[in-house]
C-alpha cells in the first residue's frame, strides 16, 4: 500500500514539476539575458535607479497579494463552492491590488528624492495591480494541478521581456521608456492568464457582480493574518536589503548585491516549484494518514538538503569567472558577494520544505511567528553591522545567520511534535557544515572546477547505490508478498 502511495504521487509530483522546472529554467535563462543587458547597457546609476524601482513593487506586493496563496489553495481542496470562493478572493484582490498601488508611489516620494525613481515606480508600480490578478489565477492552477497553463504563459512573457530587451543592442532606449514597454507586455500577459490560464473558473462578468463589502475583507485578514505576514515577510526579508544598502552603501553596491541576488533566486527555482507540487500533497496526506506525510517529508529533506549543497559548491567554484563574463569587467568584485548571500542557499532548501510541512499541518501561526523572529533578526544583525562595518558583506551575514535561526526553531517545533529527531537535526548541521568545511580545503589544493566535477561524481555514485539498494529491498519484498499469496 505504502509503495503505490508513493507511486502515485512521485508521478503528480514530476508531472506539476517537470513543467515547473523546465519552464522556468528556459524563463529564467531569458530573464537573466535581460537582465545582464539592462546591466551591461546602462551606466551602474541607472541600473540602481532601475533595481530601487522594481525593489519597492517588489516590496509593496509581498503585501498587496495578502499572502493567502497557501490560504487559498487550502480552501479549493475542501470548499463545495469553488466559484464563489474565487469570485470574492478575485475581487478582493482587485481593490487591494489599486490600494497599494497608490502605497507604492507614497514610499517611492517619501524615501526618494532621485525623480528618475519616482518616475520608474509610476509605471513598474502597476505591476502590483496585474500581479494581483495574476497571483489568484496562479493558485487556482496549483490547486487544480494544472500548473502547465501558468507555466506556458510565464514562458511566453519571458520571450517578450527578452524581446524588449534585444532592442537595447538596435536602440538606446532611456530607462524609463523601457519601463513603459515592459509593462505593456505584461498587460499582454495578464490578458493570456484570464482567457487562456485561468482553467475555465474565471469568469470576469461574475467577478464583477460579485459584492464585496468591507467587513468581509476585514474578516478575511483577521481569520487569516498569519498568511498575509507569511507571505509578505519572505519578499519583505530579502528586498529590505536593497532599501538598506541604496541608504547606506553606494549604488555600486546596490547592483552587487541585486545580481547576487539573481543568481540566488535561479538556484532557488527548483525547491520552490517542486514545493508547489510537494504542498498539496502534505495538505492531502496529513489528513488522511500522518504516518505517509512523515515519510514523504523525510524523503523529500534529503533531496532538499543535497540540492541546497549543490548550489552552493556550484557557486563557490564557478562565479569567479560566470560574473565578470556575463555583467562585465566593472562587476569583478561580485562574485565574493555572491559566495558570501550562497551560504543561506544551503539551509533554504530544507527550511522551505519544513514551512510547507507546518502550514500543511495547519501551524501557520507558529511559522508565522517564527518568520517574523527571523526577520526581526535579520534588520538587528544589518543594522548593529552597518554601524561597525560599511560593507555589502554585513547583510549577507545578516541573512544567513536570521534565517539560520529560523531553520534551528523550525527543527525545535517538528522535534516537539515527533516529525522528525534531534539526531536527523544535528545530522543534517554536522553533515551540511563537514562537506562545506572539506570543500574549501580540498578547493586550496585541488583545482575548484575539477573539485567540484569529482565531489559530485561521487556524490551521484554513493546516491545511485544507496537508491539501488532501496529498489532491491523494495523487491525483493514485493516477490515474497507475491509468493506468500500463492
Amino acid at each position: 500500500m505504502l509503495q503505490q502511495f508513493y507511486k502515485k504521487i512521485s508521478g503528480s509530483i514530476f508531472k506539476n514539476s517537470a513543467w515547473g522546472i523546465f519552464s522556468n529554467i528556459f524563463q529564467n535563462i531569458l530573464f537573466s539575458v535581460f537582465f545582464i543587458v539592462v546591466a551591461r547597457k546602462y551606466s551602474t546609476d541607472d541600473f540602481a535607479n532601475y533595481i530601487l524601482a522594481n525593489t519597492l513593487y517588489s516590496f509593496v506586493v509581498a503585501f498587496s497579494s495578502l499572502g493567502l496563496g497557501q490560504w487559498f489553495i487550502r480552501e479549493l481542496l475542501t470548499t463545495n463552492n469553488k466559484q464563489i470562493l474565487i469570485n470574492k478572493f478575485f475581487k478582493i484582490q482587485i481593490y487591494v491590488g489599486v490600494f497599494f498601488y497608490v502605497v507604492n508611489l507614497i514610499i517611492a516620494v517619501l524615501l526618494y528624492q532621485n525623480q528618475t525613481i519616482r518616475t520608474l515606480s509610476i509605471f513598474i508600480g502597476i505591476n502590483v495591480i496585474f500581479d494581483n490578478v495574476i497571483y489568484v489565477i496562479k493558485y487556482i492552477n496549483v490547486a487544480e494541478e494544472e500548473q502547465k497553463k501558468s507555466f506556458i504563459i510565464l514562458t511566453v512573457e519571458a520571450v517578450l521581456k527578452f524581446g524588449a530587451g534585444c532592442l537595447l543592442f538596435i536602440y538606446p532606449i532611456p530607462i524609463v521608456y523601457l519601463s513603459i514597454i515592459l509593462i505593456l507586455l505584461r498587460f499582454v500577459t495578464l490578458n493570456l492568464f484570464i482567457k487562456i490560464g485561468s482553467s475555465n473558473l474565471v469568469n470576469i462578468k461574475a467577478i464583477l457582480q460579485t459584492k464585496i463589502d468591507w467587513s468581509e475583507i476585514k474578516k478575511l485578514l483577521i481569520s487569516n493574518w498569519s498568511f498575509v505576514v507569511i507571505g509578505s515577510i519572505s519578499i519583505i526579508y530579502w528586498r529590505m536589503g536593497n532599501i538598506l544598502i541604496s541608504k547606506i552603501l553606494q549604488a555600486q553596491d546596490v547592483a552587487n548585491y541585486e545580481i547576487s541576488f539573481k543568481l540566488f533566486s535561479m538556484a532557488e527555482i527548483l525547491p520552490v516549484i517542486v514545493s508547489t507540487s510537494i504542498y498539496p500533497l502534505l495538505v492531502k496526506t496529513y489528513q488522511d494518514n500522518q504516518e505517509k506525510t512523515i515519510q514523504l517529508f523525510r524523503r523529500a529533506f534529503i533531496a532538499y538538503a543535497l540540492y541546497g549543497i549543490l548550489a552552493f559548491t556550484f557557486i563557490y567554484s564557478f562565479s569567479d569567472a560566470i560574473i565578470p563574463f556575463l555583467f562585465g569587467t566593472k562587476y569583478l568584485n561580485t562574485s565574493m558577494y555572491c559566495k558570501e548571500m550562497f551560504l543561506t542557499i544551503l539551509i533554504f532548501p530544507t527550511a522551505l520544505l519544513q514551512a510547507n510541512l507546518l502550514v500543511a499541518m495547519k501551524m501557520e501561526k507558529k511559522d508565522m511567528w517564527l518568520n517574523l523572529i527571523s526577520l526581526a533578526l535579520n534588520l538587528i544583525f544589518s543594522l548593529t553591522g552597518f554601524y561597525f562595518f560599511k560593507s555589502l558583506s554585513v547583510i549577507n551575514f545578516s541573512i544567513f545567520l536570521s534565517f539560520g535561526f529560523f531553520h534551528i526553531l523550525q527543527d525545535a517545533l517538528l522535534i516537539k511534535r515527533k516529525i522528525i529527531s534531534a539526531i536527523h537535526t544535528i545530522s543534517f548541521y554536522v553533515a551540511t557544515i563537514s562537506i562545506i568545511i572539506l570543500f574549501y580545503w580540498g578547493s586550496k589544493v585541488i583545482n575548484q572546477y575539477v573539485l567540484f566535477i569529482c565531489f559530485w561524481m561521487i556524490v551521484t555514485i554513493i546516491v545511485g547505490i544507496f537508491i539501488w539498494n532501496m529498489y532491491k529491498e523494495n523487491f525483493s519484498k514485493k516477490i515474497k508478498l507475491q509468493f506468500y499469496k500463492r
